[in-house]
């Protein structure tokens, strides 16, 4: 079996998802424009997706007030210093930038709704080519 998507319950899936295509490059892999506003955003691999809905049978978390490390959208960037200046103008606020004794650099971020955000360029790169 393969994962096909992971989905997220979130206050504004039209907006978030937006926003994640306009700043990541995502793409929007399909969408539905009424409640509950399910939108499938994929990274360009074609092969990770991320579905966005706001459900009204449960409460949306307050993912600003969660621990980055309960909850976090992950990235590989290959410059953690330009992309995180980048997303911070563009209304991410910084949560931690730090870097491993292997030299992996973890930028953790939060996107304008407080969804936690990690940009990572590791030592030793866990994706496969």
């Amino acid at each position: 079996m393969k994962l096909e998507h992971v989905a997220i319950n979130v206050s504004a899936p039209n907006e978030i998802a937006e926003w994640y295509v306009k700043h990541f490059g995502m793409e929007i892999v399909r969408k539905n424009n009424a409640p509950p506003y399910i939108q499938f955003i994929g990274d360009g691999s074609g092969k990770i997706l991320i579905e966005l809905y706001k459900n009204p049978p449960d409460s949306v978390p307050d993912y600003a007030a969660m621990d980055p490390l309960l909850l976090h959208f992950a990235f590989v960037t290959e410059d953690p210093t330009a992309d995180k200046e980048r997303l911070m103008a563009a209304g991410a606020t910084l949560y931690q930038d730090s870097t491993a004794e292997d030299g992996t650099r973890l930028v953790m971020l939060r996107d304008p709704w407080g969804l936690a955000i990690q940009l990572c360029k590791r030592a030793s790169p866990m994706l496969r080519a």
